[in-house]
């Protein structure tokens, strides 16, 4: 990874918090961002110890999205080569957004302040979204002249619906934590921040106790039926548990009923 690392990690258990870690610049998104994505979820991915990945950020905004400084070069005219070098820096960045969805262990982001452009494509990418009752949310790019280009487009349909999405899409407005309670973009709202962590923590716990197989497993299965649909995914999620049954966290967790006790689970 190239110059400085845009968060700081830290790990609790089987816990691992990535920690957007720029607060003096709102935490905005450059491309040494995305490759600090890429570079931390390919590690937690191989981390047996990780179960369970929670996104917060320092400072007064989660982040304020794309990195303006970055884009300086982008307003002149280009020659060819420097549109397909800019084609190919979209592409990198859409990888590190990716890096998020394609990692094993589930992703939780917990949202304060403002969540604006880039942020929402970061989002997109999670699998369970908690707010602050002070976030606020964008998908401003249409409003600053420019196609949103790293997920959003693609994700947030399915997450929201056609109509929401279309209509936030297209008018790049700004929309508040009751409003993206409201349209399921997120599952609940906190108070404050320290509201926000605690209630991170604790879903993070609670996926955390369970079967890290079972786990990657459930995650892996809603992927792949969003992408090939429902009858694939059946066929595929079958196919899964006939190779998984029973593991040994199965037959824990059997023995753990008997024995009327919590299972531990070993991810074997």
């Amino acid at each position: 990874m190239n110059g400085k690392d845009p968060f700081r990690i830290e790990k609790d258990g089987h816990i691992a918090w990535l920690i957007l870690n720029r607060p003096e610049k709102r935490n905005t998104m450059g491309f040494p961002f995305y490759e600090g994505l890429i570079h931390h979820f390919d590690a937690f991915d191989r981390d047996p110890d990780v179960r369970v990945v929670v996104i917060r950020a320092e400072g007064k905004s989660f982040t304020a999205g794309t990195d303006l400084e970055d884009l300086g070069s982008l307003y002149k005219q280009m020659t060819a080569s420097e549109r397909e070098d800019l084609r190919l820096k979209i592409l990198g960045a859409q990888e590190g957004i990716n890096s998020i969805e394609r990692c094993r262990k589930p992703v939780i982001a917990a949202v304060h302040g403002h969540c604006l452009g880039g942020g929402v494509d970061l989002l997109c990418a999670c699998d369970i979204r908690i707010a602050a009752a002070d976030a606020v949310f964008g998908i401003r790019e249409v409003r600053v002249a420019f196609i949103a280009d790293i997920g959003t487009l693609q994700r947030l349909p399915h997450i929201i619906g056609d109509g929401w999405f279309r209509e936030l899409a297209l008018t790049g407005r700004d929309f508040d934590a009751e409003e993206a309670l409201k349209m399921r973009f997120i599952t609940r709202i906190c108070g404050d921040r320290d509201e926000l962590l605690a209630e991170a923590k604790k879903i993070a716990q609670q996926i955390a106790s369970c079967s890290p197989l079972a786990i990657q497993g459930t995650k892996d299965v809603i992927l792949y039926s969003r992408d090939n649909g429902v009858y694939p995914g059946l066929e595929y999620v079958a196919q899964k548990n006939s190779a998984l049954i029973p593991s040994e966290d199965m037959l824990e967790a059997l023995a753990a009923f008997m024995e009327k006790r919590l299972p531990v689970f070993k991810g074997r």
